[in-house]
């Protein structure tokens, strides 16, 4: 697992943390669970972009390399 992508999942718990800690300050009827809903909304989507992110350059990795190993395998022709 790459640094983005646990970046990502890191972001995507703490957006969902914040989530519920604002539906939390609704019940009680504190007026900052406006504030705690739409955090836990952005870095939700952050954590959540930068998973998706970390796992497309997952797969671009993995490509390149294979991409570098059917180089060195092939024959080279002598001119």
């Amino acid at each position: 697992m790459n640094k983005y992508v646990q970046r990502g999942i890191l972001g995507a718990l703490l957006g969902v943390a914040l989530c519920l800690a604002g539906l939390f300050l609704m019940e009680r009827d504190l007026s900052i669970y406006k504030w705690a809903l739409a955090a836990g909304v952005i870095v939700f989507g952050l954590g959540f972009l930068t998973l998706i992110y970390g796992l497309i350059r997952k797969i671009e990795r993995r490509s390149i390399l294979d991409d570098r190993k059917e180089r060195k395998e092939r024959p080279q022709k002598d001119e």
